[in-house]
């Protein structure tokens, strides 16, 4: 019971509660600038680095050397998938590609943000049942890069005209998505095999996402070096402690 309680909360951290990053949108652009701008580095360091650092030796020590493999094919799956269906993504509302934005555009962003919502809770799911501590390292990162990403959305559908009621409850649905992605994993999966493959897909596409999709951000905001240096590497160094301070041995 306690394990069901502990993922459901994980889950929750990694959904409903960075939507609401998204939410500071809808009544302060002051503020979600400032968010906006210093998440994204922030992000990319934490994304990079609990790919790197923590899901994918995990998976290697349940599925060996194919885990490198999968990562490869879900890093250019995704890639695939973003740039066919407009992107998943999409952390800025100034770029020309948001100028004007059809009916089908808006509704392939939420398709794919409800997609990748999924995958975010097979990654909690995954993780959580090889060790719940790299769980919950997982919902960190899930829930850190989530927040500029709901800002990005936000930003988006009421560039469509859509009112700010509707966007609130369609991206709580989408959001939701994560909650049952890990609970289907943790439901019907009790294979060690299964669980390293689909860690090595989310670390293919956090690993995508914070290299080729957030890091190419940092440079569009024209921040000063400096400020777009610091709170990356401050991201990766929070992991990197973290994995070291709490246990996720085998």
């Amino acid at each position: 019971m306690n394990e069901t309680i502990n993922l459901f909360l994980l889950a929750l951290l990694g959904s409903v509660i960075a939507l609401f990053g998204g939410v500071v949108f809808l009544f302060s652009r002051n503020l979600s600038n400032i968010l906006e701008k210093y998440s994204v580095p922030f992000a990319a360091g934490v994304m990079v680095t609990v790919s790197l650092l923590g899901l994918i030796p995990e998976a290697e020590h349940e599925i060996g050397d194919l885990v490198y493999w999968i990562v490869l094919a879900s890093f250019i799956t995704v890639y695939l998938f973003e740039h066919l269906f407009f992107g998943i993504h999409h952390h800025g509302v100034d770029d020309e590609h948001h100028k004007e934005i059809s009916n089908s555009s808006v509704g392939l962003v939420i398709f794919g943000d409800t997609i990748h919502n999924f995958i975010d809770g097979v990654a909690i799911g995954a993780s959580f049942m090889i060790n719940p501590n790299l769980g919950f390292i997982t919902a960190l990162s899930t829930f850190l890069h989530e927040v500029p990403h709901e800002i990005g959305d936000f930003g988006i559908l009421l560039k469509a005209g859509w009112k700010r009621t509707r966007i609130l409850i369609v991206n709580i649905i989408s959001s939701l998505m994560t909650i049952v992605g890990a609970f289907l994993v943790y439901t019907f999966n009790q294979n060690d095999t299964l669980n390293g493959s689909l860690m090595a897909v989310s670390a293919g596409v956090f690993l995508y996402l914070g290299a080729s999709d957030f890091l190419p951000k940092i440079k569009d905001q024209k921040l000063h070096r400096l400020k777009s240096i610091l709170p990356l590497l401050l991201g990766s160094l929070i992991i990197i402690l973290t994995l070291l301070l709490i246990p996720h041995e085998h």
